[in-house]
């Protein structure tokens, strides 16, 4: 009979406590860290982070699509990929009445950032004047506004000399309400839809009276309160 010198050798090698402590606590964080990214809020994407996707999606599926119109007159407008909410902006009236975009809502609005200073926005405001009888209505204004300092009364003696007569006066007193809206050169028009947000610009003087500008502009009053096409 043989006689056992000492304990048989195993095959497996030892793992030693410190090694097997470090795989549990890999494993059980994988696991939270699983269990929590499916829960939503504690980890992964939370419901609001889900949901402000979705409100992203559902926004610029509503877009109503104007980049096939921007051809002729408005072939440099740039369509918004999805509507854009704009800073807000104060100015006065004619009359001196504080207005904002809010005071616009429900109306598409065609924004047109001039001065009388600006050659090329002088020569566009008849061409504006003339969009303006063409569709102005509850549904859609042009508000030009003038960002001319100084006081109202430069803007109002220019309108009237070059016989604007469909056009209601709007003014910045401050002539920099381009600034929070990113327009840094004149003429600068935004297309507003009827929530007051941009869906597009165009920068430079424009034929706005022509049949491709009014097309461009027709579709946007013709998309429902939510930007997505008229049922």
């Amino acid at each position: 009979m043989s006689r056992e010198t000492g304990p048989a050798k195993s095959d497996e090698k030892k793992v030693s406590p410190k090694t097997r402590f470090q795989l549990t606590a890999f494993i059980l964080a994988a696991v939270i860290a699983a269990v929590l990214y499916g829960m939503g809020p504690m980890g992964g994407k939370s419901d609001g982070d889900r949901d402000g996707a979705v409100e992203r999606a559902d926004a610029a599926a509503a877009t109503v699509d104007l980049a096939p119109l921007t051809v002729g007159a408005v072939e440099n407008f740039v369509p918004a990929e999805a509507p854009l909410d704009l800073k807000p902006i104060s100015f006065v009236d004619a009359e001196g009445n504080r207005l904002t975009l809010d005071d616009f809502e429900g109306r598409v609005v065609l924004l047109n950032l001039w001065a009388t200073w600006c050659g090329p926005c002088r020569e566009e405001m008849p061409a504006l004047d003339r969009l303006q009888a063409e569709l102005g209505s509850d549904e859609f204004e042009v508000l030009a506004l003038s960002l001319d300092r100084g006081g109202i009364d430069k803007p109002r003696d220019f309108l009237a000399e070059i016989g604007v007569s469909n056009l209601a006066l709007y003014h910045d007193e401050t002539g920099r309400m381009n600034v929070p809206l990113g327009a840094f050169g004149l003429p600068t028009t935004l297309l507003i839809d009827r929530q007051g947000r941009s869906l597009g610009r165009l920068v430079g003087p424009a034929h706005w009276d022509t049949g491709t500008a009014i097309a461009l502009i027709q579709a946007a009053i013709d998309a429902d309160e939510t930007g997505g096409p008229a049922s």
